[in-house]
């Protein structure tokens, strides 16, 4: 009798271990989402740079596409007065995760010039074999005010 109950608690164990790392791993990626924005809000892209990857691909609410060092540069170019973001949510597969959220913002764009943003953004991010999560991928969309 004791061995069933042995087998039927380490088996129960082990089917909800996966759940847990899961909400670690969703918790993980919503951090570096909130370091990210913190990164818009005191205008310093070099706080959340070491977490994109080398080959990310960067797509901008208006269509342009830029790699790591592009996004970088639009980045620091890009003074915010405010930015905030609602609506977060990162669901996990595996070692992906994909974040999604809203995203308001005033400031002045790269060639100075005043703008207010309404976007919806998803973010891909995939968790390197050193355990280390890194966004690969970016990519907002303009919503109508």
């Amino acid at each position: 009798m004791k061995k069933i109950l042995m087998w039927s608690v380490l088996g129960l164990i082990l089917a909800v271990q996966p759940v847990w790392s899961q909400s670690g791993a969703e918790q993980a990626v919503a951090a570096l989402e909130q370091k990210w924005l913190k990164a818009q809000q005191t205008n310093n892209p070099d706080l959340i740079a070491p977490n994109l990857a080398d080959k990310l691909v960067d797509t901008n609410a208006e269509g342009a596409v830029f790699d790591k060092a592009g996004a970088i540069k639009s980045a620091k170019a890009t003074k915010y007065s405010s930015a905030e973001y609602n609506d977060v949510k990162v669901t996990v597969f595996g070692n992906t995760a994909i974040a999604t959220g809203g995203f308001k913002g005033k400031g002045t764009d790269e060639s100075g010039k005043p703008f207010e943003t309404v976007e919806r953004w998803t973010d891909t991010w995939v968790k390197m074999p050193d355990g280390q999560w890194q966004c690969v991928a970016t990519e907002s969309t303009q919503v109508k005010k």
